[in-house]
């Protein structure tokens, strides 16, 4: 006979699977997931500090780094936009090649311009996760849809584990992973002499984060994510997120109470065996919705990262 934690376990696990099968994730996060929603936009470019661009509407934040010797670049794109971006690229750097890409984690807008810039000799460097999920076969859920490994000139060439460092031209470079909250290949990279924080997708500003638990993210390692990255900056670094313009401690700052506050309230819920559909209807982020928009898809992101990552949160009493 099954003890009341066992059923309430096994209740929360049919609820999981019930959920699993029944919210129509695909088409309402394509998009949402891989920034393919702003691969048509006109290109604009901001220019953060002397060589410094940040340039946007290929589909996510791309940042150049402009030296004498050869381009730096921070995440490339979506595919679609890759010829644009390069030729855009080219024209900023005056027809320097691209030396070094570095990817964020592994989704399309980050990832788009692998393939060019590989081909051409470009370093590609990324942590070893995202590596991971570009040489094989991935079934993302949340969209309902497979991607395939990408080819070999697409690769990264150099991959990191924790942290390092480089010196580009007249930058040095810092770039760390990051506890899974967005994928389990997040980095940041910190230009020190520019105080400019590069975040990716570990930070969304005006709606709610995605956590793509089909590899790896979910809500405590995003908790965590910006714990880390809030001691990084200071009150004068400027943080360049996967989308929009630049942003500051105090948006972080936001983002991390609001995610410390649902994933609570979530895991409080979850603990006592409450099921999903119990969980909307307790409304965790009712008073962050205002703020942040409509928080459907982010609940159920929450729930299934969170059931992916019981152990981490105690069990179910």
């Amino acid at each position: 006979m099954l003890n009341s934690s066992s059923m309430l376990a096994a209740r929360s696990r049919r609820d999981f699977v019930r959920v699993c099968a029944a919210v129509p994730l695909g088409a309402a996060l394509t998009g949402l997931v891989l920034g393919e929603d702003e691969g048509t936009a006109s290109l604009q470019t901001t220019k953060l500090d002397e060589n410094l661009l940040l340039i946007s509407g290929a589909g996510g934040n791309v940042v150049l780094i402009v030296t004498p010797d050869g381009l730096g670049l921070v995440d490339g794109g979506l595919p679609n936009r890759s010829g644009d971006l390069l030729r855009l690229v080219a024209e900023q750097g005056h027809g320097v090649p691209v030396k070094v890409l570095l990817n964020t984690h592994w989704h399309l807008d980050r990832t788009g311009s692998n393939e060019n810039l590989g081909r051409a000799g470009a370093k590609i460097v990324a942590h070893a996760n995202t590596r991971k999920w570009l040489r094989t076969t991935v079934f993302e859920e949340m969209q309902n849809r497979t991607y395939h490994p990408r080819p070999p000139e697409a690769i990264p060439s150099e991959i990191f584990y924790d942290s390092g460092k480089m010196t580009f031209g007249r930058f040095q470079i810092e770039y760390s992973h990051l506890p899974f909250g967005h994928t389990d290949g997040d980095i940041s990279i910190f230009l020190p002499d520019s105080n400019i924080l590069i975040v990716s997708d570990v930070l969304a500003v005006g709606r709610y984060p995605v956590m793509d638990y089909s590899t790896g993210g979910w809500i405590g390692g995003m908790e965590e994510a910006n714990s880390q990255l809030l001691a990084k900056a200071d009150a004068k670094t400027r943080i360049i997120a996967g989308t929009g313009g630049i942003w500051s401690k105090q948006d972080l700052q936001a983002q991390h109470e609001m995610i410390a506050a649902v994933k609570d309230r979530v895991v409080k819920l979850v603990r006592l065996g409450k099921g999903y559909s119990e969980i909307v209807a307790a409304a965790p982020t009712k008073d962050f919705d205002a703020q942040w928009g409509n928080s459907d898809q982010f609940l159920t992101m929450t729930y299934r990262g969170i059931m992916r990552n019981i152990h981490e949160i105690g069990g179910i009493i």
